[in-house]
């Protein structure tokens, strides 16, 4: 019997051995978090900042003037949808992320304050969901939405024949 007992100690002792160098081996891993590499697309942080941008109040619309006409074509078709990287650039490095922006503002909002409110919400949004650091967000005013005005330009008389 006693032959028998000292073999299952050492059995243990041999299985717990085992497990403590296992453990050893799996404790020199780095977390779960840190095993491996996440890249995220230049598309990706432009849909984000895009859909960011329009979400501010005074936006009336995101693009250069001529994107801006192309893109209202290709809305309009069937099957049609907005864009919502037009007028959004990005360049994205390991850690950091830059943000250039052409948008319309409508009448009468402060342009200093939307653009203001335009990178707020732009590096709040990218950063939290990319957790990427935004350097800058450039905003360009193109133009401003004046209520009425295209109804106004069709109903003046031609100029040019």
């Amino acid at each position: 019997m006693t032959a028998t007992a000292t073999r299952a100690d050492t059995d243990q002792h041999t299985a717990g051995a085992q497990r403590t160098a296992e453990h050893d081996r799996k404790s020199s891993l780095p977390s779960p978090e840190d095993r491996g590499r996440t890249t995220i697309a230049d598309s990706v942080v432009e849909k984000m900042a895009g859909i960011a941008t329009r979400e501010v109040p005074g936006i009336h619309n995101i693009g250069t003037g001529m994107a801006r006409t192309i893109g209202g074509v290709r809305e309009r078709m069937p099957g049609g949808q907005p864009s919502v990287t037009r007028g959004v650039s990005v360049e994205v490095g390991e850690h950091q992320a830059a943000v250039d922006l052409d948008v319309v503002i409508d009448y009468g909002y402060p342009i200093a304050d939307v653009a203001a409110d335009v990178r707020v919400s732009v590096i709040s949004a990218l950063e939290r969901m990319t957790g990427l650091d935004v350097v800058e967000v450039n905003v360009a005013v193109d133009d401003i939405d004046v209520p009425g005005e295209d109804d106004a330009q069709d109903d003046g008389e031609q100029r040019v024949d």
